[in-house]
């Protein structure tokens, strides 16, 4: 059956790069197939990539970026390291260069991420702070790039990974110096800067029910209880062939949705063990379309974001020596299984 697939696969695929999908103007205006944008609009959903400025500079990858998704993550260009260098210091250039291609483009922005634990600067990290130093320096690092990007950001990453995969807190420098209770006030600065903007909790592990997952639940909870503004919850959904699919991935989005909170899928890619085969891309390609599926069957799950769309320029390789081919399209550009799933299953 499998093989019967990918058969199936292949041979759309080869009619559709015959159709010279992807390149170009609008589907509309060539009467070429719908982008996953278009295809996942009539769902009431939007498809996105992340992408990262050095790559901007290769002009095929970035006239697909334009042309199939209606949403972009800054990689990095939003992170503290790159966004305040130096302790009051902000550079906004590279969020810029992302958020000005998008509006280019009519794509929407999600801001990523305002506290995290890592690529942090050494400013920040190579001294100790104390409670209201540090409380300041966090409120204003917020409060700052999200007035910067009010207006043109959607929704923002505003705590990432602030779990351990046991449901314990991280123990990160905001947590050690300030508690818990960071997370509540980190929400509650982002929506002061911008009331408009959506806020997300976000993180990897947690597609699957779970003690990870859980942890997140009960947070959520308390936090809508208290009145806080907290409107999304994200899932990375950074999954590896070898570690098996989250079967409850779709349970886990309605108990969110049961809260009252938005969900979307963040950060995609489906790596595997190289070298890649026929049967791992048929695999990654199963888990492509039931991702989808899952999200498509819950109303509040709101899009799909891959963690840039081409191997090309997947973080995978260099993170995870041995692994990679993560993305729906390889690195010639050319779309793979995973990208016929993806449109078999917003159609």
């Amino acid at each position: 059956m499998r093989k019967n697939r990918l058969r199936l696969v292949g041979a759309f695929a080869a009619l559709l790069v015959a159709a010279g999908i992807g390149a170009g103007p609008p589907a509309q205006a060539r009467h070429e197939p719908p982008t996953l944008a278009d295809l996942a609009q009539r769902h009431g959903r939007y498809f996105g990539s992340a992408t990262d400025n050095p790559e901007l500079v290769d002009e095929p990858y970035k006239k697909l970026l334009g042309s199939e998704f209606d949403q972009i993550t800054p990689g990095n260009g939003m992170k503290w390291y790159a966004t305040e260098p130096q302790q009051g210091v902000f550079d906004f250039s590279k969020g810029d260069e992302i958020v000005n291609l998008a509006r280019a483009n009519h794509q929407k922005v999600r801001g990523h991420t305002l506290v995290w634990h890592s690529q942090l600067p050494d400013w920040l990290t190579g001294r100790e702070w104390t409670a209201p130093e540090l409380r300041a320096v966090l409120k204003k690092h917020i409060q700052t790039e999200v007035r910067h990007y009010r207006g043109k950001v959607f929704a923002w990453d505003v705590v990432n990974e602030a779990f351990n995969e046991d449901g314990t807190y991280r123990e990160t420098v905001f947590y050690n110096t300030l508690g818990p209770g960071y997370i509540a006030d980190a929400l509650r600065w982002a929506h002061q800067a911008d009331p408009k903007a959506r806020l997300y909790l976000n993180d990897y592990n947690v597609e699957a029910i779970g003690p990870k997952s859980d942890a997140y639940h009960r947070l959520a909870k308390e936090l809508k209880a208290q009145g806080v503004p907290l409107h999304g919850f994200g899932l990375q959904t950074h999954l590896a062939l070898q570690y098996g699919y989250p079967t409850t991935l779709e349970d886990n989005l309605r108990r969110f949705s049961r809260l009252g909170l938005d969900t979307a899928l963040t950060e995609v890619d489906v790596r595997m063990e190289l070298p890649a085969t026929d049967e791992k891309l048929a695999q990654q390609a199963d888990w492509y379309r039931d991702m989808t599926e899952a999200c498509l069957a819950v109303r509040r799950c709101v899009g799909i974001t891959v963690w840039d769309y081409t191997d090309k320029y997947s973080w995978i390789p260099a993170f995870f020596p041995g692994e990679g081919a993560a993305l729906p399209w390889d690195e010639q550009l050319r779309p793979k299984p995973a990208y016929f799933a993806l449109r078999e299953a917003l159609k």
